[in-house]
């Protein structure tokens, strides 16, 4: 158990930032964010990375760099995709070449990667990418959208963590239970001041050898977060969504198609999230058409089949009902307005150790946790 004492009252931090003035909140948003530029790199500080799913213009991100920067204790780096990879899950890049761009993310030094979020990690831990191979911790997030449950085994964000942990590095996954008609943008910012204590807290546990081992947490945050009744330990739910197939008509490609060209080769096209910049969506859209072109002309050579038969298909998400009653879960929690903190294993063989663990570090961390 870690020592009392180490960290401040978690919740009085919290309370104090949902009463800071409007005039600071004000004042923070006149700051241009472009205007940041890339901090030294000073090797008395800890190196956090940053990844996620939803891309290099995700609002999420942007809030969460942002703060770690501004606060000026860390070295912070980002490898996040170039484009929405949400739903890849554990996947990775074989037998294609993965480009690595700098990019300008809040005065971090980030780069954006044409692969999906495992492949930023495992990038960025390899040593390939950035003069360091360990930093002290991983954090993946903002996500637009909670991941309880089975959401896991899809969720590319929640597969930055993991694969960190794989690679024997802390790791935090985070995750805003976004809902359509009801969140802004604003509701990422927060997140961050709900979140960041927490990732503090982990930084300097890491470093003293309190942080648990051989897990990584998940982190799920409250729709209307500055209004949560606090951080729960849970566990895993079997929460489980029905993959719905429907046809969609041939005369009109849906966001997301799979383009054929003659030669049978193709070219998927991520969405353009709705909430990025005009020049990443620019950048994005001309790196499309070269890709393209450049795919199109390698397959020239081939011929194309009349009689081949094309059907075309959009996958979307059914959410079921649940009938675990269990208030520990971590959707229940999470719907009761909780911000619920779930440890992750890859072993489950020692599921129950690390639990016990994990619960301690994290009742010490989160006085008035549940």
């Amino acid at each position: 158990m870690m020592p009392p004492g180490l960290v401040s009252n978690l919740q009085e931090v919290l309370l104090s930032r949902k009463g800071e003035s409007n005039s600071n909140a004000n004042a923070e948003q006149e700051q241009s964010v472009e205007a940041l530029e890339p901090v030294e790199f000073d090797d008395s500080k800890p190196i956090v990375l940053v990844t996620n799913s939803d891309g290099v213009d995700s609002p999420g991100l942007t809030h969460l760099v942002q703060a770690l920067v501004q606060q000026g204790l860390y070295n912070v780096h980002v490898c996040v995709p170039q484009s929405d990879k949400s739903a890849s899950g554990h996947s990775v890049t074989l037998r294609e070449t993965v480009e690595a761009a700098s990019a300008k993310v809040c005065g971090a030094t980030a780069f954006e990667i044409s692969g999906t979020p495992v492949d930023c990690v495992s990038l960025a831990l390899s040593g390939a990418l950035f003069s360091w191979s360990k930093p002290t911790l991983v954090v993946s997030g903002i996500n637009r959208g909670s991941n309880c449950g089975h959401h896991m085994l899809y969720s590319g964000v929640v597969a930055g963590a993991r694969e960190a942990l794989l690679w024997g590095v802390p790791a935090l996954s985070i995750s805003l239970n976004w809902k359509k008609d009801e969140s802004q943008e604003d509701d990422f910012k927060d997140a961050v001041s709900v979140c960041l204590p927490l990732v503090n807290a982990a930084i300097k546990d890491v470093e003293k050898g309190t942080f648990p081992k051989s897990c990584f947490l998940n982190i799920e945050i409250p729709t209307s977060p500055l209004s949560n009744k606090g951080f729960k330990l849970t566990k895993q739910s079997m929460r489980k969504s029905t993959l719905n197939w429907l046809a969609v008509s041939s005369s009109r490609y849906p966001p997301g198609h799979f383009m054929a060209n003659q030669g049978g080769l193709g070219l998927q096209f991520a969405q353009l999230g709705r909430d990025a910049s005009a020049a990443g969506a620019a950048r994005r859209l001309a790196t499309q058409k070269k890709n393209l072109e450049i795919v199109e002309s390698t397959g020239a050579a081939g011929k194309s089949d009349p009689n081949r038969v094309k059907k075309y298909f959009r996958l979307e998400f059914l959410d079921k009902e649940q009938e675990e009653g269990d208030e520990d879960l971590d959707y229940r929690a999470l719907e009761n307005g909780y911000v619920a903190v779930t440890p992750q294993f890859l072993s489950p063989l020692i599921e129950s150790d690390i639990q016990m663990a994990c619960s301690d570090w994290v009742s010490t961390v989160l006085p008035d946790g549940q």
